[in-house]
């Protein structure tokens, strides 16, 4: 049920529950929606922690919206999820928000500026978020890690096509030789150490077509197949990577599932639902 705002208060009727779609005043050409837990009371003093659910290519802002939701009522979390769109960089630009940064945009960036005005909206706590991200989505979840680790309470990254290990022997994106040079800020492998990560995929993710990169691709450079030929071998390959860096990780693999997420979003929302409870026990 959507709260109504009452006397004197600030929010409208669209600002709870399932938002209304916000153009993002950071960079309009992008937007953002979320959910707000059915108990939120502007007038109340209680803070929320914060979700970022990233979508994949096929850009389902909404759908994400509505399978966190039950979760954000139980959880007591509000969950914010921005929509980069298809088509920004280039005619046909399916991926450029999934190595974060391109020729006139910082995806990164415009998604802290999502954070701060839903800061500004809802009383969300710290500034750590929970971040889930699928496929394209969890290209870039990732790669945040790597880049803002110092903003995240915990990622799960499910079935990426495309990985970045922590080998510092080759250049991004198969590796992180040149993060300093290519992202202005060094990685900072203490805070990303301070992350706890959860690897998800679904055990017959073996499909091949969307995700060879071959010469001639854009993407191509040597070591482009380094960490193995599909979904299942590149998201262990990641997990071997985090964990030798010293990261709190584990891999969590769905039996009888191709590349679909419905069955993972409840292994992500059970691994937020554990970091949160750690979290508020102290731990």
């Amino acid at each position: 049920m959507r709260n109504r705002p009452g006397h004197g208060e600030r929010l409208s009727y669209y600002d709870f529950g399932a938002t209304t779609v916000y153009a993002a005043q950071g960079d309009q050409r992008l937007a953002w929606c979320a959910y707000i837990p059915e108990s939120y009371s502007e007038s109340g003093d209680v803070r929320y922690p914060l979700a970022v659910v990233v979508h994949g290519t096929e850009r389902g802002m909404l759908a994400y919206r509505s399978a966190f939701s039950r979760f954000a009522d139980q959880e007591q979390v509000i969950v914010l999820c921005p929509l980069f769109p298809a088509n920004l960089c280039f005619p046909g630009d399916l991926s450029t928000y999934k190595m974060l940064r391109a020729p006139g945009i910082s995806y990164d960036l415009a998604l802290l500026s999502m954070i701060d005005e839903a800061a500004e909206k809802w009383r969300i706590a710290g500034e750590r978020v929970l971040m889930y991200g699928f496929s394209g989505g969890a290209h870039f979840t990732h790669r945040f890690l790597y880049l803002h680790p110092e903003r995240l309470l915990t990622a799960a990254v499910a079935a990426p096509g495309v990985v970045t290990l922590l080998d510092e022997s080759h250049d991004f994106w198969v590796g992180v030789r040149d993060f300093e040079a290519r992202f202005d800020k060094s990685l900072d492998f203490a805070r990303i150490r301070e992350v706890p990560v959860r690897l998800l995929v679904g055990e017959e993710d073996r499909e091949t077509w969307e995700i060879t990169i071959g010469p001639g691709d854009p993407w191509w450079m040597k070591g482009a197949d380094l960490a193995g030929p599909d979904r299942v071998s590149r998201i262990r390959a990641l997990g071997e990577s985090l964990a030798a860096a010293g990261v709190e990780v584990a891999v969590e693999t769905a039996p009888g599932t191709a590349h679909d997420d419905r069955p993972l979003i409840p292994l992500a929302q059970r691994f937020f639902a554990e970091q949160l409870a750690r979290l508020r026990a102290g731990g």
